[in-house]
């Protein structure tokens, strides 16, 4: 990124939001982005001529009515880094994760799309690169990785694996992992890095308890 943000004093306090569920963005993670919905496209166009900031948000499952659905309180905002455009009124975009943030209220606005009064001051931390990387258990991330992948079939480069700091590691495999949106609701909110490594080995043994569980059931 060229923009360089060194804490919530360098973010803006109302962000438009976009809604997605089961997408989880994470500090200095990327995230891609096929954009199609013309809200959205209309979001992106606002970021383009402001300050390419745009919060990922899930929604919450229960929808009420008519009525938009409810917003989980904390997302992550991220920086539009790059972009195009498709020829048939798409965008494919990437966003660089700077900050999660809790969503303090929505505000009313003519935009097709949402915006929120945020707050980031509970996640300063996310300003910081790298921190508390050394009280990540790698071997235990690594090892149940490997179980998951033997599983599913999963394809890992493990190469790039190999060579990815905790950091790195830890939220792109939270990022990428096919969990569903309460599952990475968990590991966006964890409170710090070692509490993400330790949910998200977590979930991936009760996601291999299930299918340990099905194949017993298939077996028989």
């Amino acid at each position: 990124m060229n923009v360089v943000y060194d804490g919530p004093q360098d973010l803006p306090e109302t962000i438009p939001v976009f809604s997605l569920s089961g997408a989880l963005l994470l500090p200095r993670g990327q995230m891609p982005l096929n954009v199609f919905e013309p809200r959205y496209v209309q979001l992106v166009d606002a970021a383009l001529r402001g300050a390419r900031l745009i919060g990922m948000v899930q929604p919450v499952s229960e929808v009420e009515g008519n009525a938009p659905p409810r917003l989980q309180r904390v997302g992550c905002v991220g920086r539009l880094v790059q972009f195009a455009e498709t020829g048939d009124g798409r965008y494919v975009i990437s966003l660089a994760g700077v900050s999660r943030f809790a969503i303090e209220s929505e505000v009313p606005v003519t935009t097709p799309f949402r915006q929120c009064r945020v707050s980031f001051a509970a996640y300063a931390s996310d300003f910081k690169p790298r921190l508390g990387e050394n009280e990540v258990d790698r071997a235990a991330v690594l090892s149940v990785l490997l179980k998951f992948t033997e599983a599913t079939n999963l394809k890992i480069d493990w190469a790039g694996i190999e060579k990815a700091p905790n950091e790195a590691l830890v939220n792109a495999l939270s990022m990428m992992a096919p969990f569903g949106a309460r599952e990475k609701q968990a590991l966006l909110e964890a409170p710090d890095l070692r509490t993400r490594a330790q949910t998200l080995i977590a979930i991936t043994e009760m996601e291999l308890a299930k299918t340990d569980a099905g194949s017993q059931t298939t077996l028989q």
